[in-house]
């Protein structure tokens, strides 16, 4: 069996550069990266720890979604973002929250977790026909978005600002515009 060739930075590089220059340790591991080769790219500066388990390379650029990708990792790729962060990356009304919502799977309830500050996790299992990419991370769509707001009982004048600006750039199919319009908040 012939040896593996010692994983390289460019290997790291390889794995992070999807996620705005962040990796995990189990990511490295399967590139063939040991607990301590990690920790001797960290001592010689090549990559800075910023989470438990989470790695940032230092000379990647930096990028306007690294917040979303730091708790994508954190969420193993299994949360998505939702709710009022939804409606800002959407650019819909002038939310702007104080917290970034992700909803992930509904089985996460009876785990034990340790949250990371700022972040306000939903349970609920979503269907695929409910989310869509932002970049390099998944979010709700325009329509389970605004469902999720009024459930969680969002300002009512975001929420309408919201769904009129959704209506107008065509965010919304027309049967889904139609249900939103039926509810009160909207009328």
């Amino acid at each position: 069996m012939p040896k593996r060739a010692r994983p390289t930075i460019t290997d790291l590089y390889s794995l992070a550069e999807g996620h705005a220059g962040y990796f995990t340790t189990q990511q490295a591991a399967a590139v063939g990266y040991s607990p301590q080769a990690l920790r001797k790219q960290l001592l010689a500066g090549r990559i800075v720890r910023v989470m438990h388990g989470i790695y940032r390379l230092v000379h990647f650029p930096a990028g306007e979604q690294e917040q979303l990708a730091i708790l994508d990792l954190w969420a193993n790729g299994e949360g998505v973002f939702s709710h009022e962060t939804a409606l800002a990356a959407f650019n819909l009304s002038d939310a702007l929250p104080a917290v970034v919502h992700m909803t992930v799977p509904d089985a996460w309830r009876k785990r034990r977790l340790r949250i990371p500050p700022g972040l306000r996790l939903h349970f609920a299992d979503l269907d695929v026909t409910d989310t869509t990419w932002f970049g390099i991370v998944h979010i709700t769509n325009v329509y389970r978005t605004l469902l999720n707001c009024l459930a969680d009982n969002v300002q009512p004048d975001l929420l309408r600002d919201a769904f009129a600006q959704a209506k107008q750039r065509g965010l919304l199919t027309a049967a889904e515009a139609e249900r939103l319009a039926q509810r009160e908040v909207f009328q």
